[in-house]
């Protein structure tokens, strides 16, 4: 619903002052979404694809070919930019995901189960990426059931059990809550019956 795929059935969201229901191109354009389901194009290159998405973002040229040489040497996909997505490992279309979700730079980037499928190092690469993008200032929504990759990446964390919110709060803040101290055995502490949304 935040990044306007669904419309919500009840009440109200907003990005970046933006309601999500009723001005969503604008929300769409101040969001990066990236779902570990989020299929690429496999005709088109990686350099085709980070241009591609960077055109629907509002990039223009000159700067839309800046953007795209720069985010292919950052994340090192420089020796398959001419590629196609079809022909690329699993760790390869990762890598052309992740770039064309920030290609048009936008301040808030939403991650839905962003490691699923991956095998441990790229897990990890993904890990890190996220890492750099928070510490360069970007509002990062990262959904996960992996409860060690909340530990390790949010700042705040929310438990959603039921489609209902039943705490948000640091981790330290959530241990204090509960008396627990792994994030696992938090979220059984929210999920048990009785346990109502904070």
């Amino acid at each position: 619903m935040l990044a306007t795929i669904l419309a919500p059935s009840a009440g109200s969201a907003s990005v970046m002052g933006h309601d999500v229901a009723s001005a969503p191109e604008a929300v769409r354009r101040q969001i990066g979404f990236y779902s570990a389901s989020t299929a690429l194009y496999p005709r088109l290159t990686a350099r085709e694809t980070i241009a591609f998405f960077g055109e629907l973002g509002g990039v223009t040229q000159p700067q839309l070919g800046e953007r795209v040489a720069g985010l292919i040497q950052r994340f090192g996909i420089g020796s398959y930019a001419d590629v196609r997505v079809e022909k690329l490992s699993s760790g390869m279309k990762q890598k052309v995901s992740i770039a064309r979700t920030v290609v048009h730079d936008p301040p808030v980037l939403i991650f839905d189960e962003p490691t699923v499928g991956l095998d441990v190092l790229n897990a990890l690469e993904m890990r890190k990426t996220i890492a750099g993008l928070r510490d360069e200032g970007k509002a990062i929504l990262f959904s996960t059931h992996i409860m060690s990759e909340a530990e390790q990446l949010c700042d705040r964390i929310a438990i959603i059990h039921g489609g209902r919110i039943h705490a948000c709060d640091t981790l330290a803040g959530l241990r204090d809550a509960t008396g627990q101290h792994y994030l696992e055995d938090i979220f059984v502490h929210y999920a048990q019956p009785g346990a109502g949304p904070a």
